[in-house]
């Protein structure tokens, strides 16, 4: 007959010197919660309550924010904290609920790469925004006031 440890038991292998990246994680998971709150409250307010409302938000308004580098910044870092915040819960759902550690290790890389993917193409869509392209007569009522007549 065997017994199964009390869930308080100690670890019966020794444990890793190094970096602990669980506790990195969980200690990630509450700051960037904490950060995220902020972000997204100041993004919904500024976007819809000093604005015009959701009927308030075009190519205009999205440009004339970005034209400023605290608001490419502000919404870059919530990007960044989102998609990793996101993606830690995920790695820490399969780690749960994944018994085989094949299937884990993938679920695992697949959700890392989507994570970097997405980061990669989110910062490059913020950082070389065009807020002033080139367009056709009939769309330029679409541009920000502050960009040159075409």
């Amino acid at each position: 007959m065997s017994t199964i440890a009390t869930p308080r038991s100690p670890y019966t292998r020794t444990p890793r010197r190094g970096i602990n990246w669980e506790k990195a994680g969980w200690v990630y998971m509450r700051v960037s919660g904490v950060v995220l709150v902020v972000l997204i409250l100041g993004h919904l307010f500024v976007n819809l309550v000093l604005g015009e409302g959701v009927k308030g938000i075009d190519f205009a308004f999205v440009a004339g924010k970005w034209a400023s580098p605290f608001w490419q910044v502000w919404d870059v870092l919530m990007l960044w904290l989102a998609l990793i915040h996101g993606a830690n819960g995920m790695r820490t759902i399969v780690n749960d609920y994944a018994s085989n550690r094949g299937l884990r290790v993938t679920m695992k890389t697949f959700i890392g790469l989507a994570a970097v993917i997405l980061i990669v193409l989110g910062t490059l869509v913020a950082t070389t925004f065009d807020p002033c392209p080139q367009v056709s007569p009939e769309q330029l009522n679409l541009l920000p006031s502050f960009c040159p007549p075409q």
